[in-house]
């Protein structure tokens, strides 16, 4: 199920993915637009795709449910002084975007956080979610398969003219080439984008998109 976010997951925004097997639930990437909801979808485990502000901002509004995300991008998730570390902003910028982290998008350390790694499998029972590690806007940016619905949760390969070249000290522009060109590669019946698009059916279609 798409969470659909506020403006049509524009930035701060963004789609969110409840991922219901017949045993566990998943919730990927809990946005900002989640904490407007009359009421919150349950979920037995939190997965990020990757540990950028926006990815994590609802993660707060479940404190018990277990977080997951990709090892390289597990730090992100243990101190305030981590995240900004991804960033790499210079000190005068840090310093007011350590308040916005807090304040705007509900940065909470999670130390208990668990690492996913390239190739693991989520079994919720039926349904199964498979990290694909995605590299270059983040080191552990990530890419869900959910399988057998055959959807490809695409994180913040956007499919629009937003990205996905933007980035931070922990990006690689070099990496996220080689990303798009694996990524391009992966047959499925939908692939869903966190910001702007939405939801792309068909090879073909996702194909033109990312060509562009």
């Amino acid at each position: 199920t798409i969470l659909a976010g506020e403006r049509g997951g524009r930035y701060p925004h963004g789609n969110s993915l409840l991922v219901a097997g017949a045993e566990e639930s998943l919730l990927i990437d809990p946005s900002l637009s989640l904490i407007a909801r009359d009421s919150l979808p349950f979920t037995d485990r939190v997965l990020n795709s990757h540990c950028h502000e926006d990815h994590v901002a609802g993660n707060h509004l479940y404190p018990k449910a277990p977080l997951l995300l990709h090892e390289a991008d597990l730090p992100g998730m243990r101190s305030l002084d981590d995240m900004m570390a991804i960033y790499g902003m210079s000190p005068r910028i840090a310093a007011a975007f350590r308040e916005i982290l807090v304040d705007d998008f509900h940065y909470v350390p999670r130390p208990d956080a668990t690492a996913v790694r390239d190739g693991d499998v989520l079994d919720l029972g039926g349904t199964r979610v498979r990290v694909i590690h995605a590299p270059g806007h983040t080191r552990g940016h990530c890419v869900l398969h959910v399988e057998p619905e055959d959807v490809v949760y695409l994180g913040d390969i956007d499919l629009s003219s937003f990205g996905p070249y933007y980035g931070d000290a922990w990006s690689s522009l070099e990496d996220f080439e080689r990303t798009l060109a694996d990524v391009r590669t992966i047959d499925a019946r939908w692939y869903a984008t966190f910001h702007h698009v939405g939801v792309v059916e068909g090879r073909e279609a996702f194909r033109e998109r990312i060509d562009r």
